[in-house]
């Protein structure tokens, strides 16, 4: 008798058995992607929170801009002015979250004299769509930047850029690309974005089930193929060479801790570093959010110093910053 025909008609004891253990193991594997494409849904289409304020009465004298991402549509965001021809912070919020989150750390910026804007990445705040966890929030960091560096009230070849995780990400990719951008702090970076999908799936609590985390991951790679060769952001921190980066740690979030201090070790100089008990700013007490919140200004006053320019004398330097970085 063949093994084809044991195998088709079982009459043994041990082949029965095998029989059994195969189709449970096949069952396995379809019940293991079948969560795990649920779960990268969710991961990349979290829950969306928004907040609005009154542009006539908020402190601070925001404006609204409006800028358009090609491929994604428009975002608004809020510019809040400071010192005409200074520099310009771009706040980028982490993942779950939004701008109206990071507005006290905008006033400790506008305080001194710096311009700041804040806006949401897709998926977040009012924003429909997926989030990539960096690779086209990135165009959309870019898009923010090029709208800004045509006012004539900042100085157009000096921005700076504050991230955490996903934002961290995204700033550093355009950063890597655009000259424009002087200083850097990024909270909470990672290399992949797929660490993030490791990250969301772990979080969820069905991360130790056999091959979840590793089929999420590949759910996220299949949704965005076309980024299937970019190298992690560590291959091309050679760009920013020369551009002063704080890297900060939360001791309360030791994976992504772990992957920022890699990061930081491959860095080039000028590079800083600095630990701190609990991460996620929006998230922190009031204590430990003014700590934070002056650690981020001195590393700005220090690195990005608020000197006046004159941006239409700036305007064409800024230009062809632009379009090397296209």
């Amino acid at each position: 008798m063949s093994i084809i025909d044991e195998l088709r008609y079982p009459r043994r004891w041990y082949t029965k058995l095998l029989i059994i253990i195969l189709a449970l193991i096949f069952f396995a594997l379809l019940a293991t992607l079948a969560i795990s494409a649920v779960l990268t849904y969710w991961i990349v289409k979290p829950q969306r929170s928004s907040s609005e304020i009154n542009l006539n009465t908020f402190p601070g004298r925001p404006d609204e801009v409006t800028f358009t991402v090609t491929g994604l549509g428009e975002r608004q965001g809020w510019f809040f002015p400071g010192l005409v021809g200074a520099p310009t912070i771009v706040l980028l919020h982490g993942y779950e979250s939004s701008r109206g989150e990071l507005l006290t750390l905008v006033s400790a910026l506008q305080d001194h004299q710096y311009n700041a804007f804040v806006f949401d990445f897709a998926a977040h705040g009012m924003n429909d769509g997926i989030t990539t966890f960096g690779y086209r929030e990135a165009d959309e960091v870019r898009a923010a930047i090029d709208t800004l560096a045509k006012r004539q009230d900042v100085d157009p070849a000096r921005f700076g850029v504050w991230g955490y995780n996903l934002g961290a990400y995204a700033g550093l990719r355009e950063a890597e690309k655009d000259s424009r951008v002087r200083a850097i702090v990024l909270d909470s970076v990672y290399d992949y974005p797929k660490q993030m999908v490791k990250i969301g799936v772990e979080r969820t609590g069905v991360g130790g089930f056999p091959m979840m985390v590793k089929s999420a991951q590949t759910c996220f790679e299949w949704l965005n193929y076309a980024y299937k060769d970019d190298p992690p952001l560590s291959a091309n921190l050679k760009r920013v060479a020369g551009v002063p980066i704080l890297f900060i740690q939360a001791a309360d979030d030791p994976e992504l801790a772990a992957i920022t201090r890699q990061m930081f070790l491959k860095a080039p100089e000028p590079r800083e570093e600095a630990i701190i008990a609990h991460g996620n700013f929006v998230n922190l007490a009031d204590d430990e959010k003014r700590e934070y919140e002056n650690r981020v200004v001195s590393f700005f006053l220090t690195r990005l110093p608020v000197v006046q320019s004159a941006p239409a004398a700036a305007a064409p330097a800024a230009k062809a910053s632009a379009k090397a970085a296209h």
